[in-house]
């Protein structure tokens, strides 16, 4: 399996996670905004090796931006992408015991299985799975704001997880039928009648 994560630039990182409020098939607006393609990575706390990398590649976003963005110095008071489960969403339990942040793009990313094959079926993928997001984290300086954002880039299916959406799947809802070999005679259809 090739890697190229050598050649990666330092602010962007791979981030094993499950995911969250995934608007990854179709970009949608938010708030009036420009419509974007989105979703929310949730990094168990105890993970310090996945939040050390996270940790570098922000950090790395801050010197890229130090120069081009914000006039040579990092602004105190940074709007920073990374938050904690248990302060920010302490109603929601799959939060709980989690830091996470939300990746955007207004390009959809590509979205592959464990042998980097496309998904092309949007129920095969989404929020409540386990997945691989590659992110590039930049600093911004918009509307008096300055801080680090994540630019979401590409998704890898690593294992399904209980859906986290409302919509149930078409396998929790329905048993397997016996296969019958006839035609319904007209006392089996009378429930149309």
């Amino acid at each position: 399996m090739a890697n190229n994560n050598n050649t990666a630039p330092a602010t962007r990182v791979v981030v094993p996670c499950r995911i969250s409020f995934a608007n990854i098939w179709e970009a949608k607006s938010i708030n009036g905004g420009d419509a974007k393609y989105s979703v929310s990575c949730l990094i168990p706390k105890d993970d310090k090796s996945t939040l050390t990398k996270i940790k570098k590649a922000i950090d790395a976003a801050k010197e890229a931006a130090k120069e081009k963005k914000w006039g040579g110095k990092i602004p105190p008071n940074l709007k920073m992408p990374m938050r904690d489960g248990d302060i920010d969403r302490p109603d929601d339990e799959n939060y709980a015991g989690h830091f996470f942040f939300n990746a955007t793009s207004k390009d959809a990313p590509q979205i592959v299985d464990r042998q980097v094959q496309p998904i092309l079926d949007p129920m095969e993928c989404g929020s409540g799975d386990y997945c691989n997001v590659s992110v590039n984290f930049y600093g911004f300086a918009a509307s008096g704001n300055k801080g680090i954002a994540a630019g979401l880039q590409n998704i890898q299916l690593v294992r399904h997880g209980e859906r986290l959406a409302g919509r149930p799947t078409a396998a929790s809802d329905f048993e397997a039928l016996e296969v019958v070999d006839e035609e319904p005679d007209d006392e089996d259809m009378d429930f149309l009648n």
